[in-house]
């Protein structure tokens, strides 16, 4: 730790005495490190990276050298955000080759962003004659004098990188997904994870130590407080019954692991705010090099924790009032933070990285906030205060709209309440066609404090509940009492309406932390039954919990992603065995399966003779039958769900199904889409299961349809063949006056 503390002595030194220029602070981060070159290469407009100062390269190629982010090894460190330890750089396949710099004789080059707030403000390098591998100390260090040197070149023209000139006027539209439906037209508020220049170099780090634990004591504290004000504050009643998202949080927030690691760095010289800075950027940028969208969510989290303990170490600053309407913009948004919002009176959120699994986006669905996602370089096109419009309907973001688009937003989101006031009055009718033909429309939840919805919409039960919601949410899987647990809330909360278990969903985009997957395709591998054939013991303990949860009540239960009569028959086999053990038996044990791969259509006799009920998984079986994945942008609008293979393998389906009295349902987002479920009602399929933003206005269109005369004409139509057969049902749809 000797020459660690005596580089860090020395930098406290320069820095008493005043701003150091830059060549000072190469020359001193060469010789400590004992590297033959050090270079500070600082951003310009226009994505430029400067050479700015160096020692050991030609000083007549300070500010002739320039790299685009994104060019050579500098330029990839600072478009990346990640450390470069090359021992051989000049053969790295991102290498450019500047003759002016004379740097031929080094080989071997370290290279550090230098980021403040979450941006790149440049790079520092070290580099070597000699091929090696700097070691983890070195890089400790070069990113401690990258701390430093971030608290410099913020004020000295660096620039982030960040739009300029008619950017901040025009309007633009991204497009985004969607993460709570609503729509909300207001002005701006930037969450952005600014905070004053701090102190990075410690005098005393024992009292830097006492401060951490101090603060981290308050920031415990303010979570507690925050967390149990939720009802008092007459927030959305079913938010206080969001135990597993905020209960997951607070078991981070109180986890030793990252406190320490936050010790250590205080041990290293650097003051508490600093050393909390250190780890969050360490975390940072190990998750984003994870591709699973639900542990990069976690950092969310993590920043979250951060800068409530930064706020903590600095003490609150006074909020201001937001204006009426505001509509929350940020990179990555944690749960505790989005209550804090909401509390203040947020009408919309749009976080440029989240996904449907988030725990923010839970919240945003509990609170009935209007929420996207997925909006890359939204919050770097937005400036404090310009209007902007959420439509999570439709999932786009809108930013400083014209006139006149600003006023038809205002318009539809005055609709929109007005026609949800109307919808409210369906909530106690069934659902039921114009030419009396009963459905059965069920809610897909998969958390104990969406269950209120059954009530609020009328739901005849839950024809989807995803058991691995309430496991991703805590960040492990329960044990058997716990489970149990959960599982008799739902119960208890259905009371005589069905509830469909399905068994944990897990693998592909919904990873636990320490499963992340290696495979090139987690969508097609590794995933779900084929889990828990694989382990048996995590099955039948979640085999066990819905037994005993059950109590004697009846019980339905369905396997995800089964591709084989042979893996149905092996899982089936499992929950008898389990069934004989527990007692109370249930009252009725209905066993089924989700059927959305596609290689289960040529087993539908075999298959139909074991299965008690089958549930059709639109989403993943779109994707299976024309191998397309569904989280690629590019083929969002490819394939279309009203196209002549997927009606035909629906009606096969459903004639297979009928002389055995095997019920057919659907769950997924053709469930919630009016055409394709006018469609598959007149396919026979009768029971349909949702999200609960669309079991009151699907139970309002029904009542307009006359399935006896969509038949025939659904037929004419599929005649004709071709790809999407959307625009004449739509149009069939429009000439009768049905709203879809």
């Amino acid at each position: 730790m000797t020459a660690p503390r005596h580089l860090l002595s020395r930098l406290r030194n320069l820095r008493a005495h005043g701003a150091a220029p830059l060549s000072t602070l190469v020359q001193l981060v060469a010789s400590e490190l004992v590297s033959e070159v050090c270079s500070v290469y600082v951003q310009r407009p226009g994505d430029i990276l400067e050479l700015a100062a160096t020692e050991g390269l030609r000083q007549d190629a300070i500010g002739r050298t320039r790299l685009r982010v994104g060019e050579g090894i500098v330029g990839l460190c600072a478009a990346t955000g990640a450390v470069m330890n090359l021992p051989d750089a000049q053969n790295h396949p991102a290498f450019a080759y500047r003759p002016e710099t004379g740097e031929e004789p080094f080989a071997s080059l370290l290279a550090v962003p230098v980021r403040r707030s979450g941006r790149t403000l440049g790079v520092i390098s070290v580099q070597n004659r000699t091929p090696r591998n700097f070691t983890e100390p070195e890089i400790d260090d070069l990113e401690t004098v990258a701390m430093l040197l971030a608290e410099m070149l913020s004020g000295s023209g660096a620039t982030d990188g960040s739009p300029e000139g008619l950017g901040a006027t025009v309007p633009r539209l991204f497009a985004a997904t969607s993460l709570m439906g609503g729509i909300a037209v207001g002005p701006i508020v930037l969450l952005r994870s600014a905070r004053p220049a701090i102190r990075v170099l410690a005098d005393d780090p024992a009292a830097e130590q006492r401060r951490l634990d101090q603060a981290a004591d308050r920031m415990q504290r303010g979570l507690d407080d925050l967390f149990a004000d939720v009802p008092r504050n007459g927030r959305a009643a079913d938010v206080n019954a969001s135990r597993e998202v905020l209960e997951a949080y607070r078991l981070v927030a109180s986890d030793a692991g990252w406190l320490r690691r936050v010790s250590n760095v205080i041990q290293g010289g650097l003051t508490a705010e600093a050393a909390v800075q250190r780890v969050a950027g360490e975390l940072h940028d190990r998750m984003r090099r994870i591709s699973d969208p639900y542990l990069r969510e976690r950092l969310a989290d993590m920043e979250d924790l951060a800068n409530r303990l930064q706020t903590a170490l600095s003490g609150d600053a006074p909020l201001a009032p937001l204006p009426e309407g505001a509509i929350l913009l940020a990179r990555r948004l944690g749960p505790a933070e989005l209550l804090d919002w909401h509390a203040r009176g947020i009408a919309g959120v749009a976080i440029e990285e989240a996904s449907p699994s988030g725990h923010a986006a839970i919240l945003a669905r509990a609170l009935d906030i209007p929420a996207i996602g997925g909006m890359r370089g939204m919050l770097d096109s937005a400036e404090q205060g310009d209007d902007a419009v959420i439509d999570a309907d439709e999932g786009q973001f809108i930013l400083r709209p014209e006139a006149e688009v600003h006023r038809a937003y205002t318009r539809a989101r005055e609709a929109r309440s007005a026609r949800y006031a109307e919808l409210a009055a369906w909530r106690d009718r069934p659902a039921v066609t114009a030419d009396g033909v009963e459905l059965k429309l069920m809610l897909n939840v998969g958390l104990s404090m969406e269950l209120p919805q059954l009530a609020r919409t009328g739901a005849d039960g839950i024809g989807l509940f995803r058991t691995e919601i309430a496991m991703l949410a805590r960040g492990s899987v329960a044990d058997v009492a716990e489970q149990a647990a959960i599982y008799a809330r739902v119960l208890d909360e259905a009371g005589d309406k069905p509830v469909m278990f399905r068994t944990l969903d897990l693998g592909a985009d919904k990873l636990l932390p320490g499963t992340v997957s290696d495979e090139e395709n987690p969508a097609m591998g590794w995933r779900s039954l084929r889990v828990g054939l694989d382990r048996p013991a995590l099955l039948r303990r979640q085999l066990r919990a819905l037994l005993l949860a059950a109590g004697g009540r009846d019980l339905s239960v369905m396997f995800p992603m089964v591709a084989t009569v042979t893996e149905f028959r092996a899982a089936k086999a499992l929950l008898l065995a389990e069934a004989r053990r527990v007692r109370p038996a249930p009252g009725t044990l209905r066993v089924g399966t989700m059927l959305e791969i596609p290689a289960l259509m040529w087993q539908l006799p075999d298959l139909l003779r074991e299965a008690d009920f089958i549930s059709v998984g639109s989403n993943d079986l779109l994707q299976f039958l024309f191998a397309a994945d569904r989280g690629t942008p590019s083929l969002y609008e490819r394939y279309d769900f009203l196209s002549q293979p997927m009606l035909d393998l629906i009606e096969q389906l459903v004639v297979a199904a009928r002389p055995h009295a095997v019920p057919i349902s659907l769950c997924g987002e053709a469930a919630s889409r009016p055409l394709e479920a006018l469609v598959l009602a007149a396919m026979g399929i009768n029971t349909l299961s949702m999200p609960a933003s669309g079991i009151l206005s699907m139970k309002a269109m029904f009542a307009q349809v006359n399935l006896a005369a969509f038949r025939p004409v659904l037929a004419a139509i599929r005649k004709g063949g071709g790809g999407t057969l959307r625009e004449p049902i739509a149009t069939w749809a429009r000439e009768q006056g049905i709203v879809a």
